[in-house]
This record gives structure tokens, sequence and C-alpha cells, in this order.
């Protein structure tokens, strides 16, 4: 850390001589002003005015006997309300006036009359130069003690033996045999060996910092506390006055916000390297899926439900390839996150609404065996008539997001236990009003090194094979999106508590209007063209749209997709894998839309950037189902229509 000296402020002082003969004024101001900027008066009662108006006077030059108030006076009253530094110019006869205001402490130095000018000039130098380092010294002073009020943190000099010297520390610390505060005393008693040993450190080095927990009530409070040696100042030539003593100066700030934020910016950067990384693998992952998905699902429409093992191996295969589905959605919400559809939510309805669910997914097939304890919903604090405004969220991804951390609390609890459910009306740090929605355990708990990694991806203190480190991550990144925020509170073996804010929104504005249901089916078979890459994604696909009657040609590449309209051949829909090598989708969709406009374009995707699309684009993502594609053309004929 860079030292600053004191700076002592130099320049030309002002002086103000007071004397009741004309003549001695003109005779002290050919001598002084060479140096000094003057005021002079012939009468006390006006050099008192002149010293109220003017602060900045340093000396005052004052006869001793004058008319109406002699000079011990004048200087007496002065120093009532000025700093300015007393010269007494007097006669032998004088002599006891001055000894009586030397004794006092009105007056620094005096001087005969007649006076000695070599003399009188040096000694008016020296009083002023005193005066010089006064008010430096109370400026220093008066910034330090501003500095230790105002800053944000606690503030102590102390000697290297720990005895304090200054501190802001609005507490009533103990003192030793000597009267002197020990700086142990000012701290917390979780901090004091910290302390101590940082003291005898920065004995031999310069400055030492440590970051030292604090385990209070409220939690763990962080202390960002920093030491530093404070060296004697230099003389004129570098040297540092000999001194055996070294004062030590010490900060501590509470950085636990600032640590809860910069882990949080951390979480962020991870969740976009996860995302930058699922964004890579998704689209060729998607598109596997799709081919596997519409392969099953063609094959099981072609095979004869006779033999029943046949239909459960179908079943079992698609039930696997569509949790597959599941999970590559889940990786893509850290990339691509899923767009919440925010509307006012009515918690209550929505938590008893999915009781029976909650309940079912409770249970473990071992319970029925009697191998684990058995976990009920406690609802006592979700009321139906509870009074809680409506909050602004997507209600799907928030009951999912509820029943994840449901699921969480029952696999908290292998013995069994209550899973509680409350909510409450607060007020977040904003001000802004907020519903508090608490889902607690009575599990086995989790140490402050597994909470601070809770939301991390992948992460899960589950076993190998019971968890994929995505649930709570999923959970975080929904309610990062959409305005809320998820907290853990967790004691070892006492149980977790999941605390999710929810902002609170006002009532929406209804008018009546009904939105018209997308057909499901088109009302004619289609002329459609098909690009994709993949041929077992372009075969699946294809295969789809034959069964529904439409007549298909299938490309690979965009480049094909203009070849084939350039020949003039009649198309009534494009349908466009967004990704592809050489001319991709959304190169493609854009030429087809200049030259093209009146022709429908169905984009598909198994990885969409929502950077990468074209205006008002329809995309319609992978893996899907032969319905979903329904669906999809629907909707984009009737918007073209």
């Amino acid at each position: 850390m860079k030292r600053t000296e004191m700076s002592v402020p130099y320049g030309r002082s002002r002086i103000l001589i007071v004397d009741d003969e004309a003549e001695i004024l003109v005779a002290l101001t050919d001598l002084l002003e060479d140096e000094f900027d003057i005021l002079s008066s012939t009468d006390p009662v006006e050099a008192l005015s002149f010293l109220q108006k003017s602060p900045d006077i340093a000396v005052i030059v004052s006869d001793q006997r004058m008319p109406n108030m002699t000079g011990d006076v004048l200087l007496s009253k002065a120093r009532e309300f000025s700093d300015a530094r007393g010269i007494l110019l007097t006669g032998y006869a004088d002599l006891a006036a001055v000894v009586a205001a030397l004794n006092q402490g009105r007056i620094q130095f005096y001087a005969h009359k007649p006076w000695e000018s070599d003399s009188l000039r040096a000694m008016v130098r020296e009083v002023a130069a005193h005066h010089r380092l006064e008010r430096a010294l109370m400026t220093e002073r008066v910034l330090l003690h501003g500095a230790m009020e105002s800053v944000p943190m606690n503030v102590v000099f102390s000697e290297a033996d720990g005895t304090v010297l200054r501190h802001n520390f609005d507490v009533d610390a103990p003192v030793n045999a000597r009267g002197d505060i020990e700086e142990d005393t000012l701290f917390d008693e979780a901090l004091r060996p910290e302390i101590s040993a940082m003291r005898e450190e920065a004995k031999e080095r310069d400055e030492v910092m440590r970051l030292v927990p604090e385990t209070t009530p409220a939690g763990v409070r962080w202390h960002e506390i920093s030491r530093q040696t404070l060296p004697w100042p230099r003389n004129a030539s570098g040297v540092p006055y000999p001194s055996a003593q070294r004062w030590q100066l010490s900060l501590d700030r509470d950085v636990t916000e600032r640590l809860a934020m910069e882990e949080r910016l951390r979480q962020d950067d991870k969740m976009h390297a996860l995302g930058t990384l699922a964004g890579g693998i998704a689209h060729d992952f998607n598109n596997l899926l799709t081919a596997m998905l519409g392969s099953l699902e063609l094959l099981q429409d072609m095979t004869p439900a006779s033999d029943p093992m046949v239909t459960k191996l179908f079943d079992n295969a698609l039930d696997s390839a569509r949790r597959g589905t599941v999970l590559t959605r889940r990786l893509l919400e850290f990339g691509r996150p899923k767009p919440v559809a925010l509307k006012p939510v009515d918690l209550v309805e929505l938590i008893w609404s999915m009781r029976d669910l909650i309940v079912q997914s409770l249970s473990r097939p071992s319970d029925l065996r009697g191998e684990t304890g058995r976990c009920t919903l406690d609802l006592d604090a979700v009321p139906r008539d509870l009074p809680v405004a409506p909050v602004l969220s997507d209600s799907g991804q928030l009951e999912m997001a509820l029943l994840n951390l449901c699921i969480n609390a029952r696999d908290a609890m292998p013995k069994g236990g209550t899973i509680s459910i409350r909510l409450a009306s607060e007020t977040n740090a904003a001000g802004a009003p907020c519903v508090i929605l608490t889902v607690e355990d009575q599990g086995c708990g989790m140490p402050p090194e597994v909470v601070r990694r809770i939301f991390e991806p992948f992460f899960t203190t589950k076993g190998l094979g019971s968890g994929t480190g995505l649930g709570l991550s999923t959970i975080y990144g929904f309610l990062q999106r959409s305005g809320g925020d998820i907290r853990v509170e967790s004691v070892p073996d006492r149980g977790t508590s999941m605390i999710v804010t929810l902002p609170v929104c006002a009532p929406e504005r209804e008018d009546g209007a009904v939105p018209d249901r997308a057909e499901t089916q088109p009302s004619r078979p289609l002329r459609i063209l098909l690009a994709d890459d993949e041929p077992g994604v372009r075969l699946v696909t294809a295969q789809f749209l034959t069964q529904d009657g439409h007549h298909v040609v299938s490309v690979p590449d965009g480049a094909d997709v203009i070849s084939y309209l350039e020949k003039g051949d009649p198309v009534d829909l494009v349908v466009l894998d967004l990704l592809m090598p050489g001319m991709g989708g959304r190169e493609c969709g854009l030429i087809v839309a200049a030259r093209y406009p009146d022709l429908p374009v169905l984009y598909v995707s198994g990885y969409a950037d929502p950077q990468n699309l074209p205006a008002q684009a329809f995309v319609l993502g992978k893996p899907f189902t032969p319905q979903e594609l329904r669906e999809a053309i629907c909707t984009t004929m009737r918007k073209r229509g």
C-alpha cells in the first residue's frame, strides 16, 4: 500500500499588527511585508473584528499598553474564537503583565521596544511556522476522525503490543491495569486468535490480509481483515526517525454480501459454460433421438400387437428414448433457456391441485416391503383460504420445480418424515412485494461446503446412478429468468429448507378474448419439401408426413432446396433443419422468404439459438412426435394463410 506523508501547508501567512501609534504600525509593516500579508489597526476593538472576519490570521503582533484595552487582554479575548498565536511588544515596565500572559498561555513570545529587526522578524517567522504546523495537525485530525466515522469497516490503530490508540467501534471494551484498551477485547471472541496472529505477523511484514469466518445466530459472516505497520516519518534526508515502537492499523470489513454476489456470478459463469457445452452436442444428440423415437413409433404401428412381449419391448424402448429426451431438454435449458410464459399464478390453488401428485411421488417402491420409512406431506400452513397475492411466474415450470423440491426432500429422509410446505407474504431487498414458498424436510441436512455447491450443474449428493445433478440447477435457472430466487438453509442431521422467492404481480386486465384453437391436421394433402442433413431424421420425418397423406420430397442441404424451387415444381410447405453443413436453414429460409414470400417455412432443430432465427419463425424442437409435427404444420400454414 502506498504511504502518504502528512503535508504541511506553506506559503505567505497573514499577520495582524495592533498598536495605538500609527508610526509603529508603519515601521512593523515595512519590516514584515516582504514575507507576510499584513493587516493593521490602531484600535484593539477593530482588531478583534478583523480576527472574526479573517480566520486565516496566523500571528497577532500587539503592543501591551494601549488605551481601552491592553495587549494581554486583547490576546486573551482573541483566543476565544481564533487560533492565531500571539507576540507581545512591551517596555521594561510591562514585564509583570508579560510574565502573567506567558504563564496563562496567551502569548508565545514577547519583544522589547525598541526591537531588534532581525530578531523580531525571526520571532514572527517561527510563530507563523508553528501556527502552520498546528493547522496541519488539526486538518489531519479532522480528516482522520471523519474517515474513521464514515468508512463502512471497523478501524483500529494500535501499538505493536496490541494497546489501542484509536478505534471506531461502538462497544464498551474493558481496560487493563494501566487504563488502556487491549485490541483483542474489541473483536468478537471467534476473531481474536486471528487478530493476535496477524499482529505478530505484521511485525515482520508490511501488510497481511485474511478472510475469517464468524458464526452468528443469523448464520456465517465473513470478515476481510487487513493489517499493516505504520512507520515513523522520514527526515529531510529520507531516513526514518529511530523508534523501537511501530504502530499498526487494522481494517475489518464485513464482506458476506460481496462473497455471496461473487458466488452467484461464479454460478452464472458455470451455467453459461455448461450451456455452451450442451448446445454444442445437443443438435447431434437430438437428431439421434429423433431417428430412434420415430423409427420405434413407426415400427410399433407396423408390427401386429399379437405378442405381448413385443409390445412390452416397444414400450420399454420408447420410454427409455423419451427419458433421454427429457435429459437432453434439461441440458439445453442452460444454453437455450426455455422461454417462460409469465402469467398470474395462484400459489395456493397450484399447491392443492398438485397434492395428490406430490403424495404419490413421496412413495417409494421399497415402501411396500417396509425397507424405508414413509414420507408424509404437511399442508397445514397452506389453508385453502390463505390470503396470498398471485405471483408472476410460469405455472408449468413452477409445478415441475415444486415437485422436484418435494422429491429431493423425500430422498433426504430414507427413514421417513414430514415434508412441510409453507407460504408467506414478504418484501424483497428492493422493497417489492413477493411470496416466499418454503419446502422443508426433516432429513439428513447438508454441511456448508455442500450448500455452497448445491445449484451447480451435475453436482449431486445422491449415490451413483441415482441422480443427474440437474434438477436444482434447472430450478435455479428458471427462477433467475422469471425474476425469482432460491436459497438454502440446512443443518446436518436436522433438515433442510428450500426457500423460493417469487415476485407478486398486479392482476391482468381481462378483455374476454378467447384464442382460437389450432387444427391438428391440415385440411388437404400438402406438397412438402423437406431438408435435413441427417439421413435417419430425414427418413423418419418423411415417413411421418407420408402416413398423413402428404407428398414429400427430401433433400440433404439448403442449397438443394433453392435448386428444387428454381425448377418451378409446386411446393406448399418447406420444412428446414436449422443446422446443416453448407447452406444452413436460416440462410436458406431468408432466401426463400425473399424469392417466394408466400411460401410457408417450418423450421426444425435440435438446438435453436434464438439469435439465429429469422423473424417470426416457428421452430419445432427435436425430437418430436407425429402429433407435434401435425400441429406445427397447421400452425405454420395458418400463419401464412
